[in-house]
């Protein structure tokens, strides 16, 4: 794929068809430990709808046979880049309505980006061919003793980010930094049965993910709600990705494409003012990001402690994040050093 796409895109293909992989192998996974064979999954067709529901409730979504991963590679020299575009397409089609806001649109850089791939669609399916042929043998469980799907992503993350000029905390946090941040907030945490965590600037989603480990140490992992917004959609996408592939209960998650300094969430209608306030709020913005901000000293979030300058919003996004913990909550963020420096206002 080097020379038909940039380098900070590969992520977007790959972790696409590891996630499609992961949902897939989930799928017949469920089947199995409800009594099919291999020799059955044939069956798995849109035309059976008692199957088509049972898959919807229990998982969320439902693939039919002849798009699973694993059919695509069975086909070989048969396999075609419209296997790719009719999958994902019915994929999004037989979302279950309860995991919608999870699973809508997931695929969507994936599936718009395909054509980046090649000329023609012989050479597109060749590059796709060699990708699925790559990425076939990950394991989607963490049975080897350490998390290969999390690794996989920040090496991709890290590496691909970098080799293209960008900064890699654009998308992630250091796993170091993450772990110290997620062992201080379980820490403060540790004696609440239940808790809602939230991510304004989410990224891949790996802070949020690792304060969910942290904290499943002192209380049960489904009692952990997890909030995230991000601006950027494929990011975006990426974010809900990871939190599913990390084997988070879709009903636990809440995520939001929009951005964070313009448009506040999450929100509480039942409260006033109506904003949800969560037990951590946990961020790593990006540094000292232009902004407007031209009315919003009416804001709530910062009316009463000051503006960012127009030319670097850290200061707003803290503010944004220490308006969204309760009284015993906890914050931790992520900023560069030089706003213990700036003069001004």
């Amino acid at each position: 794929m080097r020379s038909k796409i940039e380098a900070n895109e590969y992520k977007d293909y790959i972790l696409g068809f590891i996630f499609y992989k992961f949902l897939s192998d989930k799928e017949v996974e469920y089947l199995k430990k409800n009594d099919w064979e291999d020799a059955d999954l044939s069956e798995l067709v849109e035309e059976d709808t008692d199957i088509v529901e049972q898959c919807k409730k229990n998982i969320g979504y439902f693939i039919s046979y002849e798009n699973l991963f694993s059919t695509w590679l069975k086909k070989g020299k048969d396999f075609d880049v419209s296997n790719i575009t009719d999958a994902l397409s019915a994929f999004d089609r037989l979302i279950d309505s309860t995991h919608r806001k999870v699973f809508d649109k997931i695929f969507d850089t994936l599936q718009t980006g395909l054509s980046k791939l090649g000329e023609t669609s012989g050479a597109r399916t060749k590059a796709i061919s060699d990708l699925l042929g790559l990425i076939k043998d990950i394991p989607m469980d963490e049975r080897q003793g350490y998390d290969v799907l999390g690794f996989i992503y920040e090496y991709l993350i890290s590496n691909f980010a970098a080799n293209a000029g960008k900064k890699a905390g654009e998308f992630y946090t250091p796993h170091e930094v993450s772990l110290l941040m997620s062992e201080i907030v379980a820490n403060h945490l540790k004696s609440k049965e239940n808790i809602a965590i939230y991510d304004p600037t989410s990224g891949s989603g790996s802070l949020l993910i690792n304060i969910g480990r942290s904290a499943a140490k002192y209380m049960d992992s489904e009692q952990v709600q997890y909030y995230a917004q991000e601006l950027k959609e494929n990011t975006y996408n990426l974010t809900r990705m990871n939190l599913v592939m990390r084997g988070i209960t879709p009903a636990n998650i809440f995520t939001r494409n929009a951005d964070t300094l313009e448009d506040d969430w999450p929100i509480d209608l039942d409260s006033y003012p109506p904003v949800l306030r969560v037990d951590a709020v946990v961020s790593n913005p990006p540094y000292s990001q232009p902004w407007n901000p031209e009315g919003k000293d009416s804001d709530p979030r910062y009316s009463e402690y000051g503006l960012a300058p127009k030319s670097k919003a850290d200061y707003a996004f803290l503010l944004h994040d220490l308006y969204h913990i309760k009284p015993d909550g906890i914050m931790t963020i992520v900023l560069p050093h030089g706003v213990l420096f700036r003069g001004g206002e």
